[in-house]
């Protein structure tokens, strides 16, 4: 039989590796197509993806595009990924992944490796022990009373790094869930707050993450 044949044991291996579908907490950056700023660049965000295969991937996202809307992603581990919106998600949405076959084995490998390995990664503690909250969506309140759905990238007991649909400036006063603090820093796909009256430790999350 010639070597370049596909054996049945070959093929169903490969469709198996198609259906791979793991649940992850891996960080992030997205663009949209329809979301510019006035200069017409595409906007970037942070997001967090919390389920990938080859062919789609969740995102716990603060803005929401419309369904068929190109997507630009780069996150941690898996690198660039394009595609659409596919379908919404009450604080995200699904992305369906633009490929070639070879692209699509390289995702799948790069899939099965954060598999095997995400239970043993050691994360680096900072100074501040930031941490990143079990679920990332909450609600920012700015001091006009104006409120978003935001993304807690990571959280300490000093303050918040977050993404929303506003790029607010140094020194905004604004409430991350029900904790005040103030903007003290911005970087690309979000911004940095401080809290006025930092909580406990044991009680920042329980704070700052707040779904209504």
């Amino acid at each position: 039989m010639p070597q370049n044949l596909a054996q049945p044991d070959d093929l169903e291996i490969v469709e198996r590796r198609r259906d791979i579908r793991i649940v992850v907490s891996l960080a992030g950056r997205y663009t949209l197509a329809d979301h510019r700023n006035a200069r017409g660049e595409r906007r970037t965000f942070s997001c967090r993806a919390v389920n990938i295969s080859g062919s789609a991937i969740a995102l716990a996202a603060p803005v929401i595009g419309n369904i068929g809307e190109r997507v630009r992603t780069n996150i941690d581990h898996l690198g660039r990924l394009d595609g659409a919106v596919a379908r919404v998600l009450s604080r995200g949405f699904v992305m369906s992944i633009a490929a070639s076959e070879d692209e699509r084995l390289r995702l799948l490998d790069r899939i099965e490796w954060i598999e095997k390995h995400k239970n043993h990664d050691v994360q680096e503690l900072r100074a501040t022990n930031r941490f990143v909250p079990a679920n990332p969506s909450s609600r920012l309140v700015l001091a006009t009373g104006m409120t978003l759905t935001c993304l807690v990238i990571d959280l300490s007991e000093t303050g918040a790094a977050v993404s929303a649909d506003v790029d607010p400036e140094i020194g905004t006063v604004c409430a991350v869930g029900t904790i005040v603090g103030r903007v003290v820093r911005r970087f690309v796909g979000g911004f940095a707050v401080q809290f006025i009256n930092p909580p406990r430790r044991e009680e920042v999350e329980l704070m700052a993450i707040v779904n209504d």
